[in-house]
């Protein structure tokens, strides 16, 4: 497993994504709102697109009705920006509406200001 520096602690504030060339891959780096960092493929399972020009959110409830949404889990889902998929950050990239389907995801560790990711 070789260990890769992707970026400083500094360069995502909480709630932000962005992208990063490793090799041949192009990897998502997440940096939720408690400050945890996270890595997957960048590319949806649906049909490719790339997830950074999505947009890290929050989901409903299922208290949610037409027209009155609850939201919950915000900063903790990826939604991908061509048909909305949705996948959850924290727990390895499951697809919200189909738990079988995850992103590929790196491990992330944290030394110093130094955030890596393991290929």
């Amino acid at each position: 497993m070789t260990e890769n520096i992707v970026c400083k602690k500094t360069d995502l504030e909480p709630g932000e994504m962005k992208a990063v060339d490793l090799g041949k891959q192009n990897i998502l780096i997440c940096r939720t709102l408690d400050g945890e960092f996270y890595a997957f493929l960048n590319q949806c399972t649906h049909q490719g697109a790339p997830l950074d020009k999505g947009m890290i959110c929050g989901a409903t409830t299922g208290e949610s009705q037409p027209g009155d949404y609850h939201y919950c889990r915000k900063g903790e889902i990826i939604r991908c920006p061509w048909h909305g998929r949705e996948f959850d950050i924290k727990d390895e990239g499951r697809m919200l509406a189909n738990p079988n389907k995850k992103l590929p995801s790196y491990k992330v560790r944290v030394e110093n200001e130094d955030v890596i990711v393991y290929k």
